[in-house]
């Protein structure tokens, strides 16, 4: 990425970006850098693209993952049975704009911030965080990706790696607190999936009590649009529809009035996280209490967590794939070995609902009190993990499903070996659809498969709870 002719390239993307406008020709690259406010307009730049990758990372493990069904045509109709190919255009979708946001990252470091006098350390800051968070991305969603444009293969590991070294170089430039906190919180999340049980725990224990919550924004009138609220709310029909057990929880993001005027932002990192490594750091650790302290800790930040009451009566879950969606508040059962609970499933059409915009959950305090042992607690971890995360693109990972490495990818690049190209799907998945449920004649569902149990059942595979 680093001729003049990929140079020009970027200059002329990023410009685009900003100003949603055809490229202009005329713009090279040393007009560009000789802007008095190049890193101004660059940052902006990252901004956007950081919300584009968002919106990619968000629809695809939606979809992939057990959260969500894609009831209609709008996107990938395969992923939802996990067939995860590496000539799948929307696979290559994702790695790209993975990449986009690192190589836009680097391209500010190396060449507009020695060019702009102007560029401040927080600009910086900022570039080495985009830099990191690309990185995470890269090691929690694909099996491997190269580390620059035609570059050799990294390794889940090493982007991780990589990650913890950017996220550092962050942390020493930036000198706002909450920034500082987030840079923090997202080094846990790192070590957390590298299994340093150590480190992520030392880190996730001096944020508690701390108000983390940092989100991407999204702008409607300027062309980019929070995706997942427009698959979950605005679009009619609504084209993803939630597993039966956490309809409570859609939509996470909606809009009143004008959708393109009212954009919610996504978190990608909120203190919540820091209480569930705890936790399960404990587990690993074989401590019941301590791990019980701090998922009852937990609960009570995200009890205190915005709720919203919203008009969603527009909600039919008719998108046309399939028709039996509950629209009334019937009972569900996790497993066919599962007691009906209710609450799960809300009648949209008979009243508001409670939206949970940061994050929502239905365990309990007694819940967590009751369990008695290290699987039942954490079961209650992941459940916790799928609900406050949900809409955030985080459940895919805690399944161990990754991305292959793109076949566009391999075609253009002599160091991708086969083995990158083929999907991570652990053994302990079901073939059938994950995210499949029966109806039973008085209306009450039961889901086909409990995927939180199975991942206690399994967890001492190396793809899955990184600390056991």
């Amino acid at each position: 990425m680093h001729n003049s002719i990929h140079r020009s390239a970027i200059i002329l993307v990023v410009l685009f970006l900003i100003s949603g406008c055809v490229e202009n020709p005329n713009v090279t690259e040393e007009v560009y850098l000789q802007n008095p406010n190049a890193m101004q307009s660059w940052v902006v730049g990252l901004q956007r693209q950081l919300a584009i990758t968002t919106n990619t990372v968000t629809i695809n493990t939606a979809i992939t993952s057990d959260n969500y069904f894609n009831n209609y045509s709008q996107y990938s109709k395969v992923f939802d049975r996990l067939q995860i190919d590496y000539f799948d255009p929307d696979v290559n979708n994702l790695q790209a704009d993975i990449q986009e946001l690192r190589e836009m990252a680097k391209y500010g470091l190396e060449i507009v911030l020695p060019a702009d006098e102007s560029a401040t350390i927080e600009d910086e800051a900022y570039l080495y965080f985009c830099l990191g968070y690309a990185n995470l991305l890269g090691g929690e969603l694909f099996t491997g990706l190269p580390k620059s444009n035609k570059g050799e293969v990294q390794t889940g590991e090493e982007l991780f790696q990589k990650a913890l070294e950017y996220l550092d170089n962050a942390i020493a430039l930036d000198t706002s607190s909450e920034m500082l906190l987030v840079y923090q919180l997202l080094k846990s999340r790192v070590y957390y999936h590298l299994g340093d049980r150590d480190n992520a725990m030392e880190i996730a224990s001096s944020l508690i009590n701390q108000e983390i919550l940092y989100s991407v924004q999204f702008d409607g009138q300027n062309g980019v649009s929070n995706e997942m609220q427009n698959a979950t709310f605005d679009a009619l029909p609504n084209r993803l529809a939630p597993l039966p057990r956490l309809d409570f929880l859609d939509p996470k993001y909606y809009s009143v009035g004008t959708p393109q005027t009212d954009q919610k932002s996504v978190a990608i990192a909120k203190v919540e996280e820091a209480y569930l490594i705890l936790a399960e750091g404990y587990l690993g650790q074989g401590e019941l209490d301590a791990a019980k302290s701090s998922l009852i800790g937990l609960i009570e930040v995200v009890n205190n967590r915005s709720i919203l009451i919203v008009d969603d009566s527009g909600e039919t879950r008719n998108g046309g794939n399939r028709d039996d969606y509950p629209l009334e508040a019937v009972p569900v059962k996790f497993s066919d070995q599962d007691e009906l609970r209710e609450g799960y499933v809300v009648n949209r059409q008979e009243n508001d609902i409670p939206v949970y915009v940061i994050s929502g959950t239905m365990v309990t305090e007694e819940d967590i009190r009751n369990a008695n042992t290290i699987n039942e607690l954490l079961y209650l971890n992941y459940r916790l993990r799928q609900e406050i995360f949900i809409s955030e693109g985080r459940r895919l990972t805690d399944l161990g499903i990754k991305f292959p490495i793109s076949q566009t990818e391999q075609d253009n690049n002599p160091n991708v070996d086969d083995e990158f190209t083929i999907a991570q799907i652990p053994s302990f998945i079901p073939e059938e659809s994950i995210d499949d449920f029966e109806v039973a004649d008085n209306g009450t569902i039961t889901m086909s498969v409990d995927l939180n149990q199975l991942i206690v059942d399994n967890k001492e595979l190396p793809v899955i709870v990184p600390f056991f």
